[in-house]
This record gives structure tokens, C-alpha cells and sequence, in this order.
């Protein structure tokens, strides 16, 4: 399995030499060259597989051998120990062919620990037999940032820096991050957004001459490839628990990188039987203007009661378009600098995969007292955006419509008592959390403070 550039300038790379470069050195993302697909034969054969089995089989393409397939097995089965489910991803019926998937029983209650736990499992891996120490720098909109301590923290040839949007992030969310013990963790507090974030690690990642000599970046964001790889696999396993390729099934997707739903879609090309792929928004809606009016232009960010997904610049989406413009690295790279709408006949390409629609504060709020009256069940607002958009959009109440849930509600209270339902309980394995030294910087929102932060801790 090689990993081409989404910009076409970059000569192809293995899956170790992704797994420790995030972006390409033109600047794209890299995606496999092919992907593995699957039979219904083949993909029904996997029911009863656990949480981990599953993941071997799904992941052992994309590492290809880079990994003896007795030690990948080892650390798939390390990362999903920590899980508080046995399931690892449950699901929960909210009603008539509607599903919850449960993507917070990890140790951060977010849905990135799928990914993160594995990737510092793989990073610890590759790192020691390469006896190479790294820097990891990533950016978050809230869940990324403590579930990349938790996953990488213990890896002994890594200085782990998350950057988060001052002030923007949720409390429970600042403090997972922040009272993280460890000499090599590092929180840097940008006064900014999510998106200021984001982009000085891409630029960071494209000017590396700051750090010491021998050390190189890694990404932990799911401009990493692994990051999307290890998704995949919750998309397979839901749909197993309901059928399995024996019958089609939908998901609702709360995303603002589309990082999330990208995995989705890998799934779907990789032959599961999904019907529908729906793009859940909030105000920030971007994605949503591009497939209900083929408009790609960026607006004022703003500030809502699901922070995770107040993004403007969804960076994975540019490995969607690689294929929509036929893996064309030099017209997908026009767009990105020049378009805000594709040809008409490549935007209805795309509406033929995906919904999408955009749910404001007050509906989200109206959507968690909802539930929580008909089910007795508590969502959090990225969830919750999920929910509506799933009704909103289903074009087929016959299919099972899977809402991924994202987040565990007790990292967002506010949104819980905007909605006039009692603040939930942190989990016994928190109960400490306010209670716990706080440990960050707050720092300008420049690349140059960023980088000089960087070099005076390494």
C-alpha cells in the first residue's frame, strides 16, 4: 500500500513514512493509492467479531505490513483495553430504525479516542524500533487536544504541544487537556480560533527549520492519515450489529473537518452498503452551503454550543474533492486557491453521496430536551446536531439511521442546562477534574510565538 499527495507534487510514501510526516511536503494530504474493497460475502463473514478483531481486519491493508500482524494485533487490542464498554462503540435505540452509535467510552468521553489511542500505540512502535524522538504539534477544537495527550503522553520519544482557541473551548474540555501530568506535554492557548490554530501548524509543518536538529513534526489532527484509518472501522462495525451487508444502512455524522464522515465515505467506496452519508453542521456551515447550493466560501466563525465543530476551514475535505475532480492534484489545487464552486455536474456528483444540513443553537437545545423527554436518553449538542439532521434529511425511514454520537454530554453542561436539563455528572474516573492543577500558556495568535514556545520548552 503506497499514500499519494492530494496536490500531485509529491512522490509516494509508505505507511510508516505517513504515519510520521502528516502533511505532504507540497502541501496535500496523502490517501492510499487504492483502496481494499469488500464483498457482501466477505463483509457478512465478520459478524461476532469483536471491537478489536474488526479493527485488525480493516486496518491490517492500510499498514500493509509495516507492522508484523501479530504485534498490530497486540496494539489494536492495548488501545481498546481502556474503553469503558465492553461493545467499545455501542449502540443505543432511540427509536424506529434510529440508532445512537456510543463514541465516547474512551478515556476522554469523545469519539477521538478511537483513533488517538491507536495512533500513540503506533507512534510508540514505530518510534522506538526507529530510536527516533519526535515533536508533536496539533491543533484542537476541543476533543483532539486531550485525546492526543491520553493516547501519546506515555510515548517516550515524543514532546506532545496541543494549541486550542482561548476561551473556546468548553471548560471540562480545557481542563482534560490542561491537568494532564507529564514533562513532555505541552498546552499552548492561542488568542484566536479554531481555524488560527490549525493553520499555524500547517505552517509550522511546511517550515520545520525552528526545531533542533534530528527532530521532525508529526501530526496528530486527522490531517493524518492514521487518524481516518482507524475511523473507518466504527462505520463497519455498526452497521454489522444491524445486518450487516445484507442490508443498506445510513449515517448522520456531526462534522466540522470532515474527518469524521471522510472515513464514512471510505467505508461506503470500500463496499458497505450505506444509503445515505448526511453532513450534520452548526451555524458554521460551510459544508452545508457547498452541497445544498455548491458554494464554498468561508464566513465569520462563530461561537456556538458545539464548539468541536465551530470550523471554517475543513481540511480534510480536500481529500474528498481529490476524487471528485478524478485525483486531478493540479485542478484540485486551482480550487483550493481560486474556486468557490465546482462544476455543476461534479456538485451533483457529490449530492448524489451526500446530505447535509445546518442546525442553529436554538434548535439543538430544542433537539437534547427532545430526546431526553421521549427517551430518557442524554445527548450532547454535536450529537444533538446530528439527531436533527438525521430527521431532517432521511430519505428513507425503512433503512436503520445511525447518528454518530460524538461527545459524552458532561463535557458540554452548558448546552445541557441551556436546554433546562439537569448538569450531568462527571464520570467516576473524572470526578477529580476540578480539582486538578492546571497547566497551560496563553500565547499570541502568530506563528512566530507559536515556534519560539516550541524551541524554549524542547
Amino acid at each position: 500500500m503506497r499514500y499519494i499527495s492530494t496536490r500531485g507534487k509529491s512522490p509516494a510514501q509508505s505507511f510508516e513514512q505517513v504515519l510520521l510526516t502528516g502533511l505532504a511536503p507540497d502541501g496535500g494530504l496523502y490517501v492510499p493509492e487504492t483502496l481494499p474493497h469488500y464483498t457482501a460475502a466477505e463483509i457478512v463473514q465478520w459478524t461476532g467479531l469483536s471491537y478489536p478483531e474488526l479493527a485488525l481486519k480493516i486496518v491490517s491493508p492500510f499498514v500493509d505490513g509495516a507492522i508484523p500482524e501479530s504485534k498490530l494485533k497486540e496494539l489494536i487490542d492495548k488501545s481498546y483495553q481502556s474503553f469503558s464498554h465492553k461493545a467499545v462503540a455501542p449502540l443505543h435505540m432511540l427509536g424506529a430504525n434510529e440508532w445512537i452509535l456510543e463514541l465516547y467510552c474512551g478515556p476522554t468521553l469523545a469519539f477521538k479516542d478511537f483513533a488517538l489511542q491507536l495512533l500513540g500505540h503506533l507512534l510508540d512502535y514505530v518510534l522506538t524500533k526507529n530510536n527516533q524522538k519526535v515533536v508533536i504539534l496539533g491543533a484542537t477544537s476541543g476533543d483532539t487536544g486531550s485525546a492526543a495527550l491520553e493516547g501519546c503522553r506515555h510515548c517516550e520519544n515524543v514532546d506532545i504541544f496541543i494549541l486550542h482557541p482561548y476561551q473556546r473551548v468548553s471548560e471540562v474540555q480545557r481542563r482534560q487537556m490542561t491537568t494532564v501530568p507529564g514533562n513532555n506535554v505541552h498546552n499552548i492557548a492561542v488568542r484566536g480560533n479554531f481555524d488560527d490554530c490549525q493553520r499555524i501548524v500547517k505552517a509550522a509543518f511546511g517550515d520545520q527549520s525552528f526545531l533542533p536538529q534530528g527532530r521532525q513534526l508529526v501530526a496528530v489532527n486527522s490531517i493524518n492519515w492514521a487518524r481516518i484509518m482507524a475511523q473507518i472501522v466504527y462505520y463497519f462495525y455498526a452497521a454489522l450489529q444491524l445486518g450487516g451487508a445484507q442490508r443498506q444502512v445510513s449515517f448522520s455524522v456531526p462534522t466540522g473537518n470532515f474527518g469524521d464522515i471522510y472515513a464514512g465515505y471510505l467505508a461506503k467506496q470500500m463496499g458497505l452498503p450505506i444509503a445515505q452519508l448526511i453532513i450534520a453542521t452548526n451555524s458554521n456551515d460551510i459544508l452545508h452551503r457547498f452541497m445544498s447550493r455548491n458554494e464554498y466560501a468561508q464566513s465569520p466563525l462563530q461561537h456556538t454550543l458545539s464548539p468541536s465543530m465551530d470550523i471554517m476551514v475543513s481540511s480534510n475535505f480536500e481529500r474528498y474533492l481529490f476524487d471528485m475532480f478524478g485525483r486531478d492534484g493540479d485542478a484540485l489545487t486551482k480550487f483550493m486557491t481560486e474556486g468557490h464552486a465546482v462544476d455543476p455536474a461534479l456538485w451533483q456528483q457529490a449530492r448524489q453521496i451526500f446530505a447535509s444540513a445546518a442546525v442553529n443553537d436554538e434548535v439543538t437545545c430544542d433537539v437534547i430536551r427532545e430526546v431526553y423527554a421521549e427517551t430518557a436518553f442524554l445527548i450532547d449538542p454535536h450529537t444533538a446536531v446530528g439527531v436533527k439532521a438525521a430527521r431532517e434529511c432521511n430519505a428513507d425511514t425503512s433503512i436503520p439511521m445511525i447518528t454518530l454520537a460524538t461527545a459524552h454530554p458532561v463535557k458540554f453542561a452548558d448546552a445541557v442546562t441551556r436546554a433546562g436539563l439537569e448538569n450531568p455528572e462527571l464520570p467516576e474516573h473524572m470526578r477529580d477534574l476540578f480539582d486538578r492543577e492546571e497547566r497551560y500558556s496563553v500565547v499570541d495568535n502568530t506563528l512566530s510565538a507559536v515556534t519560539s514556545y516550541v524551541q524554549s520548552h524542547l
